[in-house]
């Protein structure tokens, strides 16, 4: 078994699509629109084969995203290297968005770097 696909609702779909091919590499498909109900979308293929879905209604919630919430907390991406946790995460620190912690060894021997992404989305960029 394995998790076909991941999916998210966003407020802008374009803005967050742009995000995750700019930083993470990701491919994304012509989008899907369903004009009886304002449905709208994106897949987001990345080079494993990983899929994100990116989704839109005219009526949706946006409750806050706290970092200890429950729930789904953070989308991991593996980079490859130490070299490349730096490197990415000194980009998007540069480009504007928060950087939690890192990039770091834990206790777990993780290398790693937590970032608040795109609307306010925890991402965990790792080797």
């Amino acid at each position: 078994m394995k998790i076909e696909h991941i999916a998210m609702y966003v407020n802008n779909l374009e803005a967050t699509r742009d995000f995750f091919i700019k930083y993470f590499g990701a491919q994304s498909n012509n989008g899907y629109h369903n004009s009886s109900t304002g449905f709208r979308s994106f897949f987001l293929i990345f080079e494993d084969g990983a899929r994100l879905e990116i989704m839109r209604k005219p009526q949706m919630e946006d409750s806050e995203k706290t970092v200890t919430r429950t729930g789904y907390i953070h989308l991991a991406f593996s980079v490859g290297s130490k070299e490349k946790v730096d490197e990415l995460t000194d980009q998007l620190r540069n480009d504007g968005y928060e950087v939690l912690n890192g990039p770091r060894t834990t206790g777990d021997g993780y290398y790693e770097s937590c970032i608040i992404g795109i609307e306010g989305n925890q991402l965990e960029i790792t080797i």
